[in-house]
């Protein structure tokens, strides 16, 4: 009986770690697609700045 305890609380352990991983794997997975989003929030606002232009338009 002991060594069916024993088995219980280790595999409780390794299920319990299992789960906190995939919560980290998840976490960075979420982090890293808002650290994209913002990236390419950042450089589309940049590249469709309105700047003045040196020279008028030609007709």
């Amino acid at each position: 009986m002991f060594e069916y305890a024993l088995h219980s609380l280790r595999h409780d352990e390794l299920v319990a770690r299992a789960e906190h991983e995939r919560l980290v794997r998840e976490a960075n997975r979420l982090r890293r697609a808002a650290r994209r989003e913002a990236a390419a929030r950042t450089t589309e606002a940049e590249s469709h700045s309105h700047r003045r232009r040196r020279f008028a338009r030609a007709a």
